[in-house]
């Protein structure tokens, strides 16, 4: 029987289901491998053929790993909470538990038709209660947690309170915040409940404190930095201003140099390191205070009245050698500072800047190096090094959230302060003797100083220590390593997401007891913020905990996948997050794959929370995934009509083909992908899927509709999205598999081109005529395969090997190509040989092999786990070489000959050949000249 593609799929996707033919054991002699997918959201959309390139790769990862005698561990499962659905909600009112089981079944049933290999019994969905329960506990861990830097690890809370009583805040090297006590153990132990609490919650792992957010106001909701783009939300489109709110956040900045010094230990994509790498942003110089001029005190306002001459403006620079060069000091729009420090007269000035400034996200001010803007608030500091007075100003480009949220400009030696000075007519002055800054800053470490006082003549090297030196002598500053990472907000004002295990007594976080997780999202009237702006938890009826308020907000996207590797492990454990055996077997994650867009989000808070993990015993490595890979995009190929326009540039109802469009005035449109075949137009679907097609009138060529083309972003909005379940209807899921790979390499972007995906369905119905007769009879042979088969199917068994090992997969499918391509030209149907290609295949297309494998009379289910057969390279050593045979130069045959042959008996075997005498007449040739391994020529 022909190739029947969809019964044998269909088939053995029930059989892999019925017997969980790729559970994975938890106990086993064979090694671990897992394999890991970042774990998709599951959007009303479903699938669309760009999204399962990266399930592909690893699943034929997965599958080949099985062969080669690894236990593997290849799971899948949903990060299910998410803005989308609970937009939807707030539209139609539909809980969003029920869109995002709808979605989750529309995945569930494209994932199974495209045949992953799959650990469905260890499925998780992270809105699910039995999953954030143990996203909540990691909470817990990390509030009672505070980070030691002498032991460089997070420890215990209660470590940190012991100490408080026997010793007071005297020896502690922790993480913290700016701004903590100092007092001795009896003054610690005198403190009252909240005083004590109030002071810890400076120190934990996670904890309150005002922050400057992306707040959008029509989503009623912070965002991440990268779910806004140019200034509005990227889910709606909607502004999104910067706004200072009480906030959670985690103290990833105490994992900043664990995070930069594990990315020398992995085995990931380089540039992605890079971006992380920069994210981190490492910077050694030192911390300056600038004492804030207490001639400012004269005038009169009440903000003032509460500064003093020990008030101080604190900045960290990479730079303490330009100190002398400080001409003025830009404090960001949010510093706490601003409303203090500004004059009545510049009042006006600055709160019309700060509302500006909100505008914009920090991403945007970080990018734009050419407006220039701020505002004088009318207070001045005193540079410490020489007591002058430089002006206090604001300006966007100096984030609240980066080092101290304050810098001291110098305008001689960086751009942006050049460009300020000038805007502003502010001092400009030269520190090296080599700088020329007569039409910009120059930011030279060459030269030496001058103008800068006591370190006038000195190198960079020499001044640079000096001016530390002499900052701390005067305890107006110090050494320091800053991070350009802030801590990580950790709270969102919306509903549906994991509930912060935490209530409130008077304005102190508690937690909430153990025993009580997991806090279970309650239901409420609505899914908006309240009228008075408090977040849809607000609206939950009698939702506390034995009288005191819950926390409002809801845990961030990233909080359940950041940890979620570990569930696998463990999926349906009850006492823990997983259980130390499973950890201790599985460890890490062996091959990762997924989009380079999680860069700087998900893969740094997950090695964060591992790292965490790991502090406190409970994951035994420090790095989470060993080996990671980003696939590339699989883009659009759009196709476009061309409609008519008249005189006055109105749109007709006649098309014009793509070759005649120079003849006439047209505007291209896009035009549905999945009406179009080899870029020629079916009229009658076009005519159909819009009523005001329904006349349409077309100018054709020979007779055809030619569509226009581009490469493009895949999206709804410009028609070119191409489901999978089409395809895989059409040609099958095998099939879709071995294109997506044939496509190009996996790392690279390329474009959709459904064109090309008939050759391969073509080559799998080619591999399956090999099993079969002229009559479609199975028929394969018991008999001894040829040294050509043998060579064939060795060639292929190294070359698959080495490609799976480096994720060439496409070259796999060539060569796939070219091996069945021998075997039909050698007219192989030998056992031996045919199941090897069984085997070899099965990766890349496992339906067929499975219907094929149980035809040569395998036990059904056994293929996935059976060896992978071996590489012999004898059978590519070549003995035999088909030499060209010419007559007066002119080729007319090949003979095969063996190698062994000497000169003379080369020369006898094909004077002895009876082909070769009929092209000679039985004439004696004059000459006959051998080129061993190349030619035999003979002259008449």
């Amino acid at each position: 029987m022909d190739y029947q593609f969809k019964d044998i799929e269909k088939k053995w996707q029930k059989f892999w289901a019925d017997h969980q033919t790729f559970k994975a054991e938890d106990h086993t002699t064979k090694p671990k491998y897992y394999v890991l997918d970042m774990f998709p959201y599951p959007s009303g959309a479903g699938l669309h053929v760009g999204h399962p390139l990266g399930y592909i790769a690893s699943d034929i990862f997965a599958r080949y790993k099985r062969l080669k005698g690894f236990n593997v561990l290849h799971p899948m499962g949903y990060d299910s909470f998410g803005l989308p659905a609970e937009q939807y909600a707030i539209q139609t009112g539909q809980h969003p538990a029920i869109t995002t089981e709808t979605n989750i079944a529309t995945y569930r049933r494209q994932l199974d038709q495209i045949g992953f290999s799959f650990d469905w019994s260890r499925e998780v969905r992270t809105s699910s209660p039995d999953y954030y329960k143990w996203t909540q506990w990691i909470f817990m861990q990390l509030f009672n947690s505070w980070y030691n830097k002498n032991a460089d690890k997070a420890e215990a809370i209660d470590k940190l309170v012991a100490h408080f009583e026997q010793n007071g805040s005297a020896g502690i090297n922790a993480v913290c915040d700016d701004e903590v006590s100092t007092f001795n153990a009896t003054e610690w132990r005198a403190m009252s409940e909240e005083a004590q609490q109030s002071e810890l919650l400076k120190y934990r792992l996670t904890y309150l404190r005002e922050s400057t957010v992306n707040w959008c106001p029509a989503l009623g909701t912070v965002l991440a930095n990268d779910e806004v783009k140019d200034g509005f939300s990227e889910r709606g489109g909607f502004p999104v201003e910067q706004k200072k709110m009480m906030q959670w956040s985690m103290r990833i900045t105490a994992y900043a140099d664990r995070l930069l010094k594990g990315l020398d230990t992995i085995d990931w994509p380089e540039p992605l390191k890079e971006m992380q790498r920069n994210w981190i942003g490492k910077s050694v110089g030192a911390s300056v205070r600038f004492t804030i001029s207490d001639l400012q005190l004269t005038n009169g306002d009440s903000n003032l009245q509460s500064l003093t001459s020990n008030h101080y403006i604190e900045v960290f620079t990479t730079r303490a050698d330009t100190i002398f060069g400080t001409t003025f000091l830009v404090l960001a729009p949010e510093h706490e500072l601003v409303a203090s420090l500004t004059t009545p007269e510049q009042k006006g000035a600055i709160d019309a800047y700060i509302a500006q400034a909100k505008k914009k996200s920090e991403l945007e001010r970080m990018a734009d190096a050419k407006t220039v803007s701020g505002a004088f608030t009318g207070s001045y500091a005193l540079n410490p090094v020489n007591g002058e007075k430089v002006q206090i100003w604001i300006a966007d480009y100096v984030l609240a959230g980066y080092g101290t949220g304050a810098v001291m400009a110098v305008p001689s030696g960086d751009q942006r302060d050049y460009l300020f000075a000038k805007h502003y007519n502010l001092p400009i002055i030269p520190i090296i003797d080599i700088q020329n800054i007569e039409t910009e800053a120059d930011p030279t470490k060459e030269g030496r100083y001058i103008n800068s006082g006591f370190i006038n003549g000195l190198t960079y090297k020499e001044a640079t220590a000096t001016v530390i030196a002499k900052l701390e002598e005067l305890g107006a500053g110090k050494a320091k390593v800053n991070f350009r990472m802030r801590d990580a907000i950790f709270g969102r004002q919306r509903y549906w997401g994991e509930p912060v295990p935490v209530y409130f007594d008077g304005d102190l976080p508690y937690l909430i007891d153990e025993e009580d997780l997991p806090l279970v999202l309650p239901e409420v009237d609505k899914y908006l913020p309240t009228e008075s702006g408090e977040p849809p938890l607000a609206r939950a009826t009698g939702w506390t905990y034995h009288d005191f308020e819950y926390e409002l907000s809801t845990m961030p996207g990233w909080a359940g996948s950041s940890w979620y590797w570990y569930r696998y492990m463990d999926a349906h454990n009850d006492a823990a997050f997983a259980s130390k055996e499973a950890i201790k077997y599985w460890q890490d994650v062996d091959l990762y794959i997924g989009g380079s867009e999680h860069a700087t989000g998900h893969l740094l808070y997950s090695r964060f929370w591992n790292k965490f993990l790991k502090d406190i015993g409970l994951a035994p490595v420090e790095e989470p995934f060993k080996k990671l890979i980003n696939q590339g995009m699989i883009q659009g190929r759009s196709n476009f009509v061309y409609r008519l326009v008249d005189e006055i540039g109105r749109g007709t109802n006649t098309f014009v083909s793509h070759g005649l469009i120079k003849q006439y005035r047209t505007v291209p449109m896009h035009v549905d992908v999945n009406i179009v075949d080899n870029d020629i137009l079916n009229i009658e679907k076009f005519k159909k899927s819009r009523s005001e097609f329904a006349n349409a009138e077309f100018l054709l060529e020979n007779g055809k509709y030619v569509c226009g083309v581009e490469v493009e972003k895949m999206s709804k909005s410009k028609f070119n999205v191409v489901n999978p379940d089409d395809l895989i209807e059409r040609y099958g899921a095998d099939t879709l598999r071995m294109y997506e790979m044939f496509l190009g390499p996996l790392e690279q972007s390329k474009p959709w081109n459904t064109n090309g995906i008939e050759g391969v369905f073509k080559f799998l119905r080619k591999f399956w005529r090999l099993f079969h007769d002229e009559a479609w009879n199975f028929n394969v042979s018991a008999g001894e395969p040829s040294k050509a088969e043998l060579k064939s199917l060795h060639k292929i068994i190294r070359k698959v090997e080495e490609d799976v090992e480096r994720f060439s997969f496409n070259t796999s499918v060539s060569s796939f190509m070219i091996a069945v391509n021998e075997l039909t030209d050698l007219k192989c149907n030998k056992k031996s040989i045919l199941q090897d290609m069984v085997i070899i295949l099965s990766p890349y297309a496992p339906h067929i092999c499975e219907e094929l494998w149980t035809m040569l009379g395998n036990e059904a289910g056994t293929l996935s786990y059976t060896p992978y057969p071996k590489f012999n390279p004898a059978y590519l050593v070549e003995d035999e070489f088909a030499y060209p045979i010419s007559i007066n130069g002119k080729t007319k045959m090949n003979l095969n000959i063996s190698l062994s042959l000497d000169q003379a008996a080369v020369e006898g075997f094909v004077l002895a050949n009876a082909d070769v005498q009929k092209y000679l007449d039985h004439k004696a040739p004059k000459k006959v000249i051998v080129v061993k391994g190349r030619i035999v020529n003979i002259v008449l």
